[in-house]
């Protein structure tokens, strides 16, 4: 008889690999046969369409919005296993990772950071995209 495979999301941080000095896991391993959702990159724009001028602001409704698109996937935050930030002015990582803590808690999915020269709108000082699965 064969074994049975894991169901579940399985964050990995493993002590060979120097370990993460914020929230996120170095990998999250996703078991075969996982329903994924694969976001496009959101922007901190309100649902009526209007864009903060501030960045944790900014940060804010990029979340919101990734965790509308989760919602809608009839999946949780905790669903989450990678995010890509793209952030206008590194400077502004700090107020990035205060938000998403909030936001988000102590869940720590995969992350990659990267500064930008430029993104697609004028103003724009954050762009984030998602992947989640359920198992």
């Amino acid at each position: 008889m064969a074994a049975k495979r894991k169901k579940t999301l399985t964050h990995h941080n493993p002590r060979a690999v120097a370990p993460p000095t914020v929230v996120y896991s170095l990998g999250v391993e996703v078991p075969a046969g996982a329903r994924l959702l694969v976001t496009s990159g959101q922007i901190g724009c309100r649902k009526d369409g209007t864009i903060p001028k501030d960045m944790a602001s900014q940060v804010e409704c990029a979340l919101k919005n990734i965790l509308a698109l989760v919602k809608a996937a009839k999946m949780k935050p905790k669903n989450l296993v990678k995010v890509t930030v793209f952030l206008r002015h590194i400077e502004d990582a700090k107020t990035f990772r205060r938000v998403r803590d909030r936001i988000l808690g102590t869940h720590a999915p995969a992350e990659t950071m990267i500064a930008v020269a430029g993104l697609g709108i004028p103003g724009m000082l954050v762009e984030i995209e998602a992947i989640a699965a359920a198992v």
